[in-house]
């Protein structure tokens, strides 16, 4: 049993007794390798549509522009709304699965919800491995799009319900943790995989999607659902031998209290999207659920890593070179990632949010400066790239990635998951979801056309929105650190300017 009692939350709040316990750290870990197939996709994306086998067969048009015409603007070159609708359809059918997995998972449970992701996330690997005609990739990216929603919507509410308090966001974080592992697997997949001189190694790298798959596969198959989620669906007995289980005590009364009078409050909420839409005092879940996920898409990370050997390309890189600085981004990113797990408990959100989102916006601004020093505005350089250019171009990346690693990468979805009530949870969570895959969508799918029309410029925008959210953030987003989870009504109670929509009165009677 490892150790860590976590009697004695923030003054003023509830206590609950307990300890770490080795049972709850293994469950927590095996949850967050849900977080694999979202990372594996991001990964794998860029890498096969750089791949000349995988565009002669799928996209000869982009294949034609990239390799055979070498008066292209280096800006434009990619730019194919086919190319972009390969990524980004997975993106709508995530958005739209988010909703059908937030009634799965509040009628069923959170494990039952994370199967069903995988299951679907091992479908669509599989067709997309054999795929002979471009319907096929698209219907296999929508069926892991709809793995990724259910497990997006799923697995960061199972690990911030099941966490103690005390450790909830270091465990949360191994959800992010997942992503970046999945990432950089992917990456060193695609660089390994182009060097299959057949020209079938872009089967493997999509087809290696089964295995992430089957990890969150198994995995549901020996964890426990959540204590809130079993006394929401009226397992009180089953909830309260799992709590003194997964807390290693025997007096579980004072949370199991705190559970049940949740639950009873959400059981009186029969519409919890209505509830969610239009009862004032959760206006500022509802707020926070839609901006964060928007912000984390906008700080541009999701085209730096799904794009990255195709940018890479783009600024004169080779292609296995391009490869391997995806490789090398990759690696900073679960690298990066391990600050936030070991800061987020100790020194709260807030710091790690303004801590990025200076640095982002710092070397965004640099990348954007270096790109347009080489290429200016027409995409063309005259001649061949230095090294010394390429290797400053690389660092000023990976700077950016490691500040959203500890940052807005792992806490874009931490702080959705933890800050709403049990009635209005799932439908919270969801909004999260989908409004992330909308807005990685939208990135994705005008990223192309946009860094032709825009050239360098377009890094400047994306700095510009990381400032935004920085200050949002500092005026804004609470501190949510060692505040149990249904002890969260004080944060909104306490803070400047949320305290405005609190209130005593009970959504069931605000919302017929």
């Amino acid at each position: 049993m490892a150790g860590g009692n976590f009697m004695g939350a923030d003054e003023g709040g509830c206590e609950y007794p307990g300890k770490l316990t080795r049972y709850v750290a293994l469950t927590c870990i095996m949850a967050a390798m849900g977080g694999l197939i979202f990372g594996y996709d991001i990964g794998i994306s860029g890498g096969v549509t750089s791949m000349d086998p995988f565009l002669k067969l799928f996209f000869p048009s982009v294949y034609r522009k990239e390799a055979l015409d070498t008066s292209t603007n280096q800006y434009c070159k990619f730019d194919s709304q086919l190319l972009t609708l390969f990524t980004s359809s997975l993106y709508v059918a995530a958005l739209i699965a988010s909703f059908v997995a937030s009634f799965v998972s509040k009628k069923h449970g959170r494990k039952v919800t994370m199967f069903l992701g995988g299951l679907f996330f091992l479908f669509g690997a599989v067709l997309n491995a054999a795929a002979v005609h471009i319907s096929m990739l698209i219907l296999g990216r929508i069926l892991l799009g709809v793995g990724v929603g259910f497990a997006n919507q799923s697995v960061p509410i199972y690990l911030s319900e099941i966490a103690p308090y005390k450790y909830r966001g270091t465990f949360n974080v191994l959800f992010q943790l997942a992503i970046t592992v999945g990432i950089l697997i992917a990456n060193i997949v695609n660089f390994l995989t182009n060097k299959i001189s057949a020209g079938w190694g872009w089967r493997v790298s999509l087809g290696g999607a089964a295995v992430p798959a089957l990890v969150i596969l198994i995995s549901s198959f020996f964890l426990d659902d959540t204590p809130s989620s079993l006394i929401q669906r009226g397992k009180s007995e089953e909830a309260e031998q799992l709590l003194k289980k997964i807390r290693g005590v025997d007096n579980v009364d004072a949370e199991l209290k705190d559970l049940v009078e949740a639950s009873e409050a959400s059981n009186k909420v029969q519409h919890p999207w209505k509830v969610l839409l239009r009862v004032r005092k959760y206006k500022p879940q509802l707020i926070l659920s839609t901006l964060i996920p928007t912000f984390q898409q906008l700080t541009g990370i999701n085209v730096v890593m799904f794009y990255a050997p195709v940018l890479f390309q783009t600024l004169g890189f080779k292609a296995n070179a391009s490869l391997m600085s995806a490789v090398i981004t990759g690696a900073v990113n679960v690298g990066a990632t391990f600050i936030s797990v070991y800061c987020t408990d100790r020194y709260g959100r807030k710091v790690l949010l303004l801590t990025g989102g200076v640095l982002m916006c710092v070397f965004q601004a640099l990348v954007a400066g270096l790109i347009g020093w080489k290429f200016g505005t027409t995409g063309v350089v005259a001649t061949v790239l230095p090294q010394s250019y390429a290797i400053l171009v690389v660092l000023c990346i990976c700077v950016f990635v490691a500040a959203f690693a500890f940052s807005w990468g792992p806490l874009g979805w931490l702080i959705p998951s933890e800050i709403s009530p049990l009635e209005v949870r799932s439908a919270a969570q969801s909004v999260t979801v989908s409004m992330n895959m909308l807005f990685t969508f939208a990135v994705a799918q005008v990223f192309l056309k946009v860094l032709c029309w825009m050239k360098f410029g377009l890094f400047i925008f994306f700095a510009a929105f990381v400032f935004i959210m920085t200050l949002f953030v500092y005026f804004y987003v609470p501190e949510t650190k060692n505040i149990p989870i249904e002890e969260m009504s004080r944060v909104w109670t306490e803070h400047w300017y949320w305290k405005n929509y609190m209130d005593e009165q009970s959504p069931a009677k605000e919302v017929v």
